[in-house]
């Protein structure tokens, strides 16, 4: 592992995306304040802009520094929950503008999963995760499905899990504006 993260952040670090196992899917990254990298990462799923993207952090001290209100409801969600969540943030701060949806949201998770924890942490940035697949198609559910036109056109796929079989999306809850927790996707 300690290879496939250095070769990640290599490109990462250059503004580059990836292609990479997560706690969910499969997915195409890249540092999530950089813009630039952003831009690439709808090119490559030919994605129009106005759609959201999920961003991953490694940790609630990390999700502090994009997210200025996290209700302590969330918080205790996040902590007690045994499968991945993603919360839909008010007014995030700190993030590439095209990571943020019009309505001034953005979807975050906080990964358990090993190599994404650690190219988090070690790039010290959160990644955009978006479902390795061209808009519009089906998510893949291992590394064989996902199109050669996607493999061609990232900067590094991570050679890490390539056998696994991943079929559970996580959870999405989202946060209103009065603080009240909307379940989206159970």
């Amino acid at each position: 592992m300690k290879q496939e993260i250095k070769n990640s952040l290599a490109k990462l670090k250059l503004g580059g995306t990836i292609l990479y196992p997560t706690d969910t899917v499969w997915g195409l990254g890249c540092d999530a304040t950089n813009e630039k990298a952003v831009s690439r990462i709808f090119e490559i799923k030919k994605r129009n802009e106005s759609k959201s993207l999920v961003i991953l952090v490694d940790g609630i001290e990390m999700l502090k520094k994009y997210v200025s209100d996290i209700p302590e409801k969330v918080v205790e969600i996040l902590n007690t929950s045994e499968r991945p969540t993603t919360i839909i943030y008010n007014h995030p701060v700190g993030l590439a503008k095209n990571v943020i949806a019009k309505d001034n949201t953005v979807a975050i998770r906080i990964v358990k999963h090993d190599f994404c924890q650690n190219i988090i942490s070690t790039l010290g940035n959160p990644l955009v995760s978006t479902s390795a697949n061209i808009s519009g198609m089906p998510t893949p559910n291992s590394f064989e499905e996902i199109d050669q036109s996607i493999l061609e056109a990232v900067d590094y796929v991570v050679n890490l899990q390539l056998e696994k079989i991943t079929t559970i999306p996580s959870r999405i809850i989202k946060i209103s504006d009065n603080g009240a927790i909307v379940v989206i996707r159970d």
